[in-house]
C-alpha cells in the first residue's frame, strides 16, 4: 500500500485542513505514515503569518531535496498560505523538485496529479479548483472530498478524519468562514487565502454530524473572523443561528467558536452563549494594541474604548466566562507611550489568555508599504517580555480561584502518563487515573493551579 506524510505548521485552519487532506488520500488507497523517508506522497501545509513560520517552511521544502533526488516517483505537495489563492511563478522557479501546488483548503490538484484520468475524481477536483478561484460567493469545503457532502436531516454523514485519528480525537476543528475581506494592514491571509466565503449551513451540519459519528464530542468552528458567518449566505442565517442549530445535535457535547471581532461580535452571539449549554463560554476576541492610533494604523475599526465596553458586556452577560485576546507589540510606529497603554489595557481587564506577537514585515500588506519597521527587534522582545511577565501574574492570580473547586473537564488525550482536558473556560487540566478517560466529561476537583495549567483528583 502507498504511504502519505502531512506536515502542518500555523493554525487552526491548518489543522483542519491537513485532516481533510489525509482522508482524501486515505480514499484514494494510501495510508499514513510518521516518517516521510517512507512515504510516497509528503504535503507540507505551511503559514506565512509571521516570517519565523515562512522560514520554517522553507527550510523543510529544502529539507526534501534529497528525498525526492532520492526517489524521483515521490510526490511532494506545497499546500496553503505558502502558496496562496494565486499561480506562485517564484515559488515554481525556486523549488523545481515540489509536484504540486495547492491552495489554503484545496487537496484538489493533488487528487487530480495522483489520478490521473479518473474521471469522476477529475469532476470534483474541477469542481474544487473552481471553488478555490472563487471570490465572495458561497463555498462547500472540499465538494466531494473527503465524502460526498449531504443534505441535513439524512442518515447519511460525512467522514472527515483520517483513519489513524477516529476513534481517538475528541475535539476538532471545523472551518465555517474560509478566507477574510477585512484586510489589517499588518496580515497577509486576505492575499493569502482569498475573500470572505461562508459554508452553506447543510454543509457544516452534516460534517459535524460525521465527525460525532466518529467520536468527536468537542467542536470548534473556525473563521478568520467567525462572527461574520452567513452575511455572503442566501439563507440569512448566521452565526448565533449556526450555533442553536448545532446545539440541537445529538452526542455533541461542546461547541466553541474563534476568532471573533470587536466590529463584529453582536448581542445575538452573546445571547447565543449565554442561553445554550453546550455552547462553552469562552470568547477569542483579540484587541491587537490598545493605544488608538496605532489601532487606526492597523486599520481594527474600533478605538480601545469601544474594546473595553465590549469585554464589560460579555463578562456582564456570561458572568464566569473567560476571554483571550491577541496583542503585536512593536507595530511600526509604536512609542513607549502607545506600548504602556497595552500594558494598562492588559492590566486593568485582566483577561484569561493573552497570545503576543511580536511584529515582523509581511510583504504585500498595507502595511508594508506605508509603514517602515522602526521598531528595534530588542525593543520588540523588551515589550513582549513585559506583557508576558504581567499575563503569567494575572493568568496566576484567575486560575488560584479555582483551587478546590469542582470542575467538569473534557478529556482530550493522555501526555506523559496522564491525562489532559479542558474545563468549559478552556483552561488545561491534568489528573492521573488508571481509568480510561478519553472523551468523557467529568467532575475533577482541583488540586493545584499555575498560569498556564492546573492539575485535578477525578
Amino acid at each position: 500500500m502507498k504511504k502519505y506524510s502531512v506536515w502542518t505548521e500555523g493554525c487552526q485552519m491548518n489543522v483542519a485542513d491537513s485532516q481533510r487532506v489525509g482522508s482524501a488520500l486515505e480514499r484514494l488507497g494510501y495510508s499514513f505514515t510518521g516518517k516521510p523517508e517512507d512515504a510516497d506522497v509528503i504535503v507540507l501545509n505551511t503559514c506565512v503569518v509571521r516570517q519565523s513560520a515562512e522560514d520554517k517552511a522553507y527550510g523543510r521544502l529544502s529539507s526534501l531535496k534529497p528525498l525526492k533526488a532520492k526517489n524521483p516517483e515521490l510526490v511532494i505537495n506545497l499546500m496553503g498560505c505558502l502558496v496562496g489563492i494565486r499561480d506562485n511563478q517564484q515559488l515554481r522557479t525556486r523549488f523545481p523538485y515540489v509536484d504540486v501546488f495547492s491552495p489554503p483548503s484545496d487537496p484538489g490538484p493533488l487528487v487530480s496529479f495522483l489520478t490521473e484520468g479518473d474521471a469522476r475524481t477529475l469532476e470534483t477536483t474541477e469542481t474544487m479548483q473552481r471553488f478555490a478561484e472563487m471570490d465572495g460567493e458561497p463555498a462547500t469545503l472540499f465538494p466531494g472530498l473527503p465524502a460526498q457532502v449531504q443534505v441535513a436531516g439524512t442518515d447519511e454523514i460525512s467522514l472527515v478524519l483520517p483513519e489513524r485519528e477516529r476513534g481517538k480525537v475528541v475535539a476538532a476543528h471545523v472551518p465555517v468562514v474560509l478566507g477574510c475581506s477585512h484586510a489589517c494592514t499588518f496580515c497577509i491571509i486576505p492575499s493569502r487565502r482569498g475573500g470572505e466565503r461562508s459554508r452553506p449551513v447543510a454543509d457544516v451540519l452534516a460534517e459535524v454530524r460525521g465527525l460525532v459519528a466518529q467520536g468527536v464530542k468537542e467542536i470548534t468552528l473556525l473563521g478568520q473572523i467567525v462572527d461574520r458567518y452567513g452575511k455572503d449566505l442566501p439563507e440569512g442565517l448566521n452565526l448565533a443561528a449556526l450555533l442553536r442549530i448545532l446545539h440541537e445535535l445529538d452526542g455533541l457535547e461542546r461547541i466553541r467558536f474563534l476568532t471573533s471581532h470587536p466590529n463584529y461580535f453582536g448581542e445575538d452571539i452573546m445571547e447565543a452563549v449565554a442561553e445554550l449549554p453546550k455552547v462553552m463560554p469562552h470568547i477569542e476576541i483579540p484587541i491587537q494594541a490598545g493605544n488608538d492610533e496605532v489601532l487606526k494604523n492597523m486599520r481594527r475599526g474600533y478605538t480601545q474604548a469601544e474594546y473595553r465596553n465590549i469585554v464589560h458586556k460579555i463578562r456582564e452577560r456570561i458572568p464566569g466566562s473567560s476571554i483571550a485576546t491577541d496583542i503585536i507589540v512593536g507595530f511600526p510606529g509604536e512609542s513607549e507611550t502607545q506600548f504602556m497603554e497595552t500594558y494598562h489595557l492588559l492590566e486593568d481587564l485582566r483577561l484569561d489568555v493573552a497570545h503576543l506577537a511580536r511584529y515582523s514585515t509581511r510583504p504585500g500588506t498595507v502595511a508594508q508599504r506605508r509603514f517602515p519597521d522602526d521598531v528595534p527587534e530588542e525593543e520588540k522582545m523588551r515589550r513582549f517580555r513585559m506583557l508576558e511577565e504581567l499575563q503569567e501574574k494575572i493568568v496566576g492570580e484567575i486560575n488560584s480561584q479555582y483551587l478546590g473547586r469542582k470542575i467538569e473537564v473534557l478529556f482530550e488525550d493522555k501526555v506523559k502518563g496522564r491525562w489532559r482536558g479542558r474545563t468549559p473556560t478552556n483552561k488545561l487540566v491534568f489528573a492521573e487515573s488508571e481509568q480510561e478517560l478519553l472523551g468523557k466529561i467529568l467532575p475533577a476537583a482541583i488540586t493545584w493551579t499555575g498560569p498556564w495549567s492546573m492539575q485535578a483528583r477525578i
